[in-house]
């Protein structure tokens, strides 16, 4: 089947245009089991009769359905609210912009990635910091604590501190642990890519776990002090000029 053919035929329904439309979620992250689900996200654009008067709608858009026996999930969120996420310490959205598992694009798509990193701060460790503890805190108060969870609290946790030390939005767990070379991340990849994301971890694992996830936090705190990323993002006078531009180019 065409994976890829039906992801550009779901994008391409969409009732507004798009400026792009990419696959997040465990395709993105690098340990899909052969069953997942595949998420997309993206930006359209609303013309310029819904962005005026009182209420605007259509701001985020969400659609969920199986298509030839592929559970799949598009959300998209307009270019404005969007581009404000963009200037918050949203991860989500950067990893949306900047994944390569790109279904639908645009020059402005293009143009939107080089103003992103503008947008990237040393207060983003917070949004990474703060999805890992929940993500900690849903593992570990499950009867039977399993391994997709797990990995999403790696995931975060790796993409924080790479963010913090290069700059770069990195969410792939196999490519982000060639550089932490944890050989447990590789053993839960590869039981999860094999369908063995329900096994539970055993009370010797999790202690393990426990104490990695403490070093790790330690480790993003650590480098988010000695990052040279700013403090506050630069980028909102050439997002702002982007969305202009965007808005007339769709005006009706």
């Amino acid at each position: 089947m065409n994976f890829q053919a039906l992801l550009k035929e779901v994008a391409a329904r969409h009732k507004h245009p798009l400026l792009f439309a990419t696959v997040s979620g465990a395709h993105l992250y690098g340990f899909p089991s052969p069953d997942s689900d595949y998420d997309l996200r993206g930006v359209h654009v609303l013309s310029v009769p819904h962005v005026v008067g009182f209420d605007i709608h259509d701001e985020t858009l969400e659609y969920s359905g199986i298509e030839l026996g592929i559970e799949l999930d598009l959300v998209t969120h307009d270019v404005k609210k969007f581009f404000s996420l963009m200037l918050k310490r949203n991860g989500y959205v950067l990893e949306q912009l900047f994944s390569p598992l790109v279904v639908q694009t645009s020059a402005e798509h293009e143009e939107l990635k080089s103003i992103a990193s503008g947008c990237i701060t040393s207060h983003h460790s917070y949004h990474y910091r703060g999805f890992a503890e929940t993500q900690w805190k849903l593992f570990s108060k499950e009867e039977r604590p399993r391994v997709k969870p797990l990995l999403y609290v790696y995931r975060v946790l790796l993409t924080g501190i790479h963010l913090m030390r290069t700059g770069i939005v990195e969410a792939n767990l196999v490519r982000l642990n060639e550089e932490a070379k944890l050989s447990h991340i590789d053993d839960l990849i590869a039981q999860k890519i094999h369908s063995r994301e329900q096994q539970t971890i055993s009370d010797v694992a999790l202690a393990f776990h426990r104490s990695e996830y403490v070093r790790l936090v330690a480790i993003l705190e650590d480098a988010a002090r000695k990052s040279d990323l700013p403090e506050r993002p630069s980028s909102r006078p050439a997002l702002d000029e982007l969305l202009r531009r965007v808005r007339l180019k769709y005006p009706s």
